[in-house]
């Protein structure tokens, strides 16, 4: 009889019950393989991101005189095989109006190089040039760091603060620390050079990426009506609703200026990233552990 009526209840359990455990395990896992491939990162380069010239230091020149990208890429590549070739458009008509080079190398040897393709010298009025000591983008980069780190420690001081108990708190941050490191592998894998605009996008991340599991975690430990499947329903339709608004919004954003403007291209692929990763340890790291702690603690 007992038996029986074990089978019916675990019958009556929805799939979320048998099988948020094992939607847990699935970032986790995927968690730990972003860690194990920023350390192989560090291993070759030192940092576990790629730097551009806006942190590393370096030579920016800009002409404004149009030209063929691939054909200067290949002119500079043999002497600057570092060298970024981007080009320089109108907003409104998507036409080419210059084009400008970022490279390690110092700022006469580019000009010399650029002047002998172009044929004719580069002046103040056909061209700028910019060159950033490597000791002043290393400060600038290091205050940027520091700066992601403060705003997690205050982050995680509001978030303990609101909830005062420390499982829900943890998983909260581990959630959105989660969507920084994802985040991070995968714009390291493709190889992409991170400027300092692209730090910023990484420091804007966490405001997006905390704000719906403050919002899943509120729903599921201080709301009281229905039980914590319910508010967890209740809470991932508003919080998905926020997250797919933002994610449109950027899209768009992205597909506008793609051509116009590199910075804002990086800041834009970085956010979109993220809040692609922010649905999953939101509504399968963070959800799965308030369930787990819930059960644990008898609070359904």
């Amino acid at each position: 009889m007992e038996q029986t009526q074990h089978t019916q209840h675990q019958a009556q359990k929805s799939w979320y019950d048998r099988y948020y455990k094992l939607l847990l395990a699935i970032p986790i896992l995927f968690f730990i393989i972003c860690i194990g491939y920023l350390v192989f990162v560090y291993t070759q380069t030192g940092d576990i991101i790629y730097k551009d010239v806006s942190i590393t230091g370096g030579t920016t020149i800009t002409v404004f005189h149009k030209a063929d990208i691939e054909e200067v890429k290949l002119a500079l590549s043999e002497k600057f095989p570092d060298a970024e070739v981007r080009a320089i458009s109108d907003i409104r008509t998507g036409e080419q109006q210059g084009f400008f080079v970022e490279t390690r190398a110092e700022a006469e040897d580019v000009k010399k190089a650029l002047e002998e393709y172009l044929g004719f010298p580069l002046t103040s009025e056909n061209s700028s040039v910019e060159f950033t000591g490597s000791s002043l983008s290393s400060s600038f980069y290091n205050q940027l760091r520091i700066a992601i780190i403060i705003a997690f420690l205050l982050m995680g001081i509001v978030v303990f603060f609101i909830f005062r108990t420390p499982i829900p708190s943890l998983a909260v941050i581990f959630a959105a620390f989660a969507d920084i490191i994802m985040t991070i592998a995968v714009i390291d894998f493709f190889h992409i050079e991170l400027s300092t605009a692209g730090i910023v996008a990484l420091l804007m991340l966490i405001g997006y990426s905390v704000d719906t599991d403050i919002l899943l975690t509120m729903r599921v430990l201080k709301a009281r009506e229905g039980k914590v499947n319910d508010r967890i329903k209740g809470a991932f339709k508003t919080g998905l609703t926020m997250t797919l608004t933002a994610i449109a919004a950027v899209t768009v954003s992205l597909i506008f200026i793609y051509t116009f403007s590199d910075i804002l291209r990086q800041m834009f692929t970085i956010l979109l990233i993220g809040l692609g990763f922010d649905i999953v340890n939101t509504w399968l790291t963070n959800a799965s552990m308030l369930k787990w702690y819930t059960q644990a603690r008898r609070l359904e």
